[in-house]
């Protein structure tokens, strides 16, 4: 300590001392609480290791592996060429960051972060370019909300498509707000060279340029490709485990409800019940199980789809350890990850509840209910469309926009010329 005109100063160590001590504490009286109540420890760990196994592992194992390939072929380089004058003034990314998008709004929860962190090691984006791809680009999967959620939690399928089309409605809000964000930052990355012929040309030359630098051949490719995604969803299914167990001893010991109360000051005056307080202060740290709760809630229908939404967008303390592993390579922040999704929780609540009051889906529990070998095919079916629908349409949009760009010419779009 450092006394100055009559004042105390930390040392800039200190405080990280004190955090220090803070996770220490906690840690043991994580260990202290499975060792008192080693059941509910263990049925907190089976149901995170099913909602991994059965969920997380294989929607986004593809996406993992594909987005490793595609990086190293230079995907990331072709798409940044070629989509820069659409990214930078809708959302004041660079073009690299379309590949973000179309792996983030594909396959959900944190390969976005990752394929960031990346770019961000490769000096192909500044850190608050990186920041606004992080807060805006990690979303829940499309197979999540319409399988997982909708059909195997809901047994509704109509209800899938509202919850999704909230999400992503209000994560585009969020990341049109997001190109404001530090927008006089100094940082600057040189954007691609002058070229002397067309933008499509020019896009496959940066890409064959990226293969050129990387000869590994394709089976090396491939099984670093393999190797790197089982190895982050491990780190993925860890997390999930983890904050099971944290949820259910928490849940025993009645902290869970004590935070349902903390919430009841903002959201009962809003309308909600206080029977899905619960079910949201779940949500707070772990999405699945909380909009699993959520489901199983005896409230109206509107009120649940409308917390699963909440849930959804905030994602949950795991999810936000995921990314901050995903990060902590680089120098990106969390703190703007952690305000939009705040923000874009507020948002989907909204949309959510708009959307239902125009389209709200009453058909019969008996005639919308799954059995569970319905649910598995349903779910392998969704994947195998997910996949295919996502190299379909990044293909489609590449060439459309290609050829756009290609003959507008001069054609102005918000105050930015394309050529």
């Amino acid at each position: 300590m450092i006394k100055k005109k009559g004042y105390l100063h930390k040392l800039p160590g200190q405080s990280k001392d004190y955090y220090r001590l803070l996770w220490t504490i906690l840690v043991i009286l994580f260990v202290i609480s499975m060792m008192f109540q080693p059941s509910i420890a263990f049925e907190g760990a089976v149901m995170g290791l099913k909602t991994w196994w059965n969920i997380v592992f294989p929607s986004l194992l593809p996406f993992f592996i594909a987005s490793e390939m595609l990086m190293s072929f230079g995907v990331v380089h072709f798409m940044g060429v070629l989509l820069e004058p659409v990214m930078r003034p809708l959302f004041n990314i660079p073009g690299t960051g379309s590949f973000v998008m179309a792996v983030g709004y594909s396959s959900g929860y944190p390969i976005a972060a990752m394929v960031t962190s990346k770019l961000r090691l490769q000096g192909l984006c500044t850190r608050v370019e990186a920041e606004r791809m992080v807060s805006m680009c990690n979303n829940s999967s499309p197979l999540f909300m319409l399988v997982a959620v909708a059909v195997g939690m809901f047994h509704n399928p109509a209800l899938g498509w509202i919850i999704a089309g909230a999400h992503y409605l209000s994560n585009l809000t969020l990341g049109f707000a997001l190109r404001f964000y530090a927008r006089h930052d100094t940082e600057h990355i040189p954007g691609p060279p002058p070229r002397s012929k067309g933008l499509i040309s020019h896009a496959v030359s940066q890409a064959l340029q990226v293969q050129r630098r990387d000869n590994r051949p394709l089976g090396k490719i491939m099984g670093d490709a393999v190797r790197n995604a089982v190895t982050n969803l491990l780190n993925i299914g860890g997390f999930i485990i983890l904050f099971a167990v944290i949820i259910r001893l928490l849940t025993n010991a009645g902290c869970i409800g004590a935070m349902a109360g903390w919430l009841s000051i903002f959201l009962l005056p809003l309308g909600f019940s206080p029977e899905i307080l619960p079910a949201l202060a779940s949500g707070f740290f772990e999405m699945a199980i909380g909009s699993q709760v959520t489901s199983e809630t005896a409230v109206p229908l509107l009120q649940q789809v409308v917390a699963v939404g909440m849930i959804l967008a905030w994602s949950g303390l795991s999810v936000h350890a995921q990314v901050a592993g995903m990060i902590s390579e680089t120098d990106i922040r969390m703190t703007p990850f952690i305000i939009s999704r705040v923000a874009h929780s507020l948002l989907a609540g909204l949309y959510t509840y708009i959307i239902f009051q125009y389209y709200s889906p009453l058909e019969p529990a008996a005639t919308a209910t799954a059995t569970a070998v319905e649910c598995q095919n349903l779910s392998f079916t969704y994947l195998n469309l997910q996949i295919f629908g996502f190299f379909i349409i990044s293909l489609i949009t590449i060439i459309s926009l290609g050829i756009i760009l290609h003959l507008a010419g001069r054609v102005r779009l918000f105050g930015f010329r394309f050529k």
